[in-house]
């Protein structure tokens, strides 16, 4: 009973897992995936053009997000933060979303999977898994071949799609027992 369970389980988590990468590629185009402020020129942007007021650091750490050495994902704005000990990100970056998101909360990374191949076939290395919603396991993975497909939205998946090397740095910080953070 417990390897059929098991395999249940890791089926689902290679099936949500595929999903992730297309949303990630979307999302990575709409923000910044650094550190570094944004470069300004002579044209005009969108963000330029709100009022200071209305201007959203998207680098900065959600204020909601807990304290101590932890990685925070915003279902919102689609963006990792990977948070030192100190509070501060060592990194952030875009994702593209699964297509069932995790509930705002508190997690730990519950396995790790070097390479599996996920539910729409591709490849994907460096999978952090956090949570299950309704039998889907829900985690963070990048694609082999540097994909981000959105994933099909007739499909219930979980797979968080990261860039190749947001993906080294997430497996590299999000060990078996880190906390993650999830926030609005």
């Amino acid at each position: 009973m417990a390897r059929s369970s098991s395999g249940f389980v890791a089926g689902l988590t290679a099936a949500a897992l595929a999903v992730v990468g297309f949303l990630t590629y979307q999302a990575s185009a709409s923000a910044p995936d650094s550190l570094a402020p944004p470069k300004t020129g002579k044209t005009p942007s969108a963000a330029a053009s709100q009022s200071p007021k209305d201007k959203k650091d998207l680098t900065a750490v959600p204020a909601q997000s807990g304290a101590g050495a932890r990685v925070v994902y915003s279902v919102g704005d689609h963006r990792v933060w990977l948070i030192s000990g100190g509070g501060k990100a060592q990194r952030t970056f875009t994702v593209t979303p699964s297509t069932v998101d995790p509930p705002v909360g508190k997690y730990l990374v519950t396995s790790r999977s070097a390479s599996i191949t996920g539910s729409d076939g591709v490849p994907i290395e460096h999978v952090v898994r956090f949570a299950n919603v309704d039998g889907i396991a829900i985690g963070f993975s990048a694609a082999v071949d540097g994909s981000m497909p959105e994933p099909d939205p007739a499909k219930k998946t979980g797979g968080i799609r990261e860039k190749r090397a947001d993906g080294d740095a997430m497996w590299d910080f999000a060990t078996i027992g880190k906390k993650i953070v999830v926030v609005q």
